[in-house]
């Protein structure tokens, strides 16, 4: 990265994104530009790093705001060294793990009933008559409950 200036184009390009989400991450606070004399914006180099560790954060399923509440605690919102993603990625570990789990619980019961609740299910091992199972909330609540259940472990 000799250049220390790049165009939204080839940070783009460098990065894999499209432009657009380059003006989407910089509308979300996550990355900064400046402006050249023909109001087009213009990035530093480092700008890749931070959109890198934005894409690898992403594929972890954490979310923009956590991304960008994560950036918020670097000093003078510098862009993350090595040793700021070893502490950011930690911090994520723990919620990286529960979803592993979540996941892991879906998966193993995929075969059979996952716990949604439904009246339609003929063969439901566990079927749920007059909806009983609304009492406890929306969504799979025999599945959250077997997460509530591991987290207790």
């Amino acid at each position: 990265m000799a250049e220390s200036i790049w165009t939204v184009g080839r940070v783009a390009k460098r990065c894999g994104i499209k432009v657009s989400t380059l003006h989407f991450y910089e509308e979300k606070g996550l990355i900064s530009s400046s402006r050249n004399t023909g109001n087009q914006r213009r990035y530093k180099a480092e700008v890749i790093r931070r959109v890198s560790v934005i894409k690898a954060a992403q594929k972890m399923g954490i979310s923009l705001a956590a991304i960008k509440q994560a950036f918020a605690t670097l000093p003078e919102e510098r862009t993350p060294t090595q040793r700021d993603w070893q502490k950011l990625s930690s911090q994520w570990r723990q919620e990286l793990n529960d979803r592993i789990a979540y996941l892991e619980r879906l998966r193993d019961s995929l075969t059979g009933c996952i716990g949604c609740g439904c009246l339609s299910m003929k063969n439901c091992p566990i079927y749920n008559a007059e909806d009983k199972l609304s009492v406890e909330g929306p969504g799979p609540v025999l599945l959250e409950r077997k997460r509530a259940q591991a987290g207790q472990k």
